[in-house]
């Protein structure tokens, strides 16, 4: 398989889920002190990783948590940062400005930061008050969090049983979804690495993926042009536009939102000739309950996207490496 180091990746996983203990550490003590509201800030990528953690919090607790864009919040701000604020961040460089500059007033404003820093010498990690730094897998890592402010507020009693999975079975799992899904990922590059417009649909913890996939995958690496757009939305303007040659992939989770984009998926059809579905449910996870599925699902279809990305780098010989302006101007 092209770019697949399986050992790798399964250790890239399990060190993340080995970050539980501090992520525990951290945010006992953040709920022991007291605190206020829990904010998510990000740019780009990060944002949309916040997205995707912000909708799994709100279908499980009503503490008051949020998502700021970095850059948004640098020129409007937001009073509800402030004294009492847990602001969570992740950056795999540690110089982007907005986030730097972004730390720097949520702090200003008297917040506290839990920092994911993958380059520990970086000014980022020196600006936060609590520092983790391990590259990659950010959505576990925001979860983890999540997932341990939950199990503190007595939100998610099934925590212990739910990790216990993840650490014996999910490295694993996630790999043999990656083998599964080649074969699609080859035939769906096949098909559409040359498209001028591809328009990708997702709801849930999968939109925020969606919009990054759309992005930070194939706009910034790939050089396609994209529109992502959320699945309750679907309905109100872009179903205008599709004909039956128009390129449309839907991604469907398997949380509370599924509906949503089952509901794109049905009518398709009726208009489209050229849609694609990446449903995680037809992936195994066969060391995860189905009671936790939906927690994952939005791991399920990255995977599965991986093996799209290595396929379109190989036939379209275009490393996703390659950058024309990202970090290469002053802007």
């Amino acid at each position: 398989m092209l770019k697949f180091d399986e050992e790798k990746q399964i250790a890239s996983v399990q060190g993340a889920l080995a970050l539980r203990g501090r992520i525990e550490e951290i945010v006992d003590g953040i709920c022991r002190d007291g605190f206020r509201n829990l904010c998510w800030l990000g740019i780009g990528g990060t944002y949309a990783s916040c997205l995707q953690t912000e909708v799994h919090m709100k279908e499980h607790t009503n503490l008051e948590t949020f998502v700021e864009n970095a850059a948004e919040y640098l020129t409007t701000g937001n009073l509800r940062v402030g004294e009492g604020t847990i602001v969570v961040i992740s950056s795999v460089t540690g110089s982007t400005a907005e986030m730097v500059d972004g730390v720097r007033k949520v702090k200003a404003a008297g917040a506290k930061v839990l920092g994911f820093v993958d380059v520990e010498t970086a000014e980022l990690a020196s600006m936060v008050d609590w520092e983790i730094a391990y590259p990659t897998n950010e959505q576990l890592k925001f979860f983890m969090v999540a997932d341990r402010f939950l199990y503190n507020r007595g939100e998610f009693p099934e925590y212990n049983a739910y990790y216990k999975e993840l650490d014996q079975h999910l490295a694993r799992d996630l790999v043999e979804v990656e083998k599964a899904a080649d074969p699609f990922g080859l035939e769906f590059a096949q098909r559409h690495h040359d498209d001028k417009l591809h328009y990708f649909v997702g709801a849930g913890n999968q939109y925020g993926s969606t919009y990054s996939y759309a992005m930070c995958y194939w706009e910034e690496q790939h050089w396609i042009r994209t529109k992502s757009i959320h699945s309750a939305e679907f309905f109100h303007g872009m179903l205008e536009i599709v004909d039956r040659d128009t390129p449309v992939t839907v991604f469907v989770g398997e949380d509370s939102q599924r509906a949503l984009s089952e509901r794109v998926v049905k009518f398709l059809p009726r208009i489209c000739s050229n849609y694609t579905v990446i449903d995680s449910r037809d992936y195994k996870l066969p060391g995860i309950s189905p009671q936790f599925r939906g927690n994952l699902s939005h791991l399920v279809t990255h995977a599965v996207t991986q093996r799209i990305d290595a396929h379109m780098e190989q036939i379209n010989c275009h490393p996703m490496e390659i950058r024309r302006y990202y970090r290469k101007l002053q802007y």
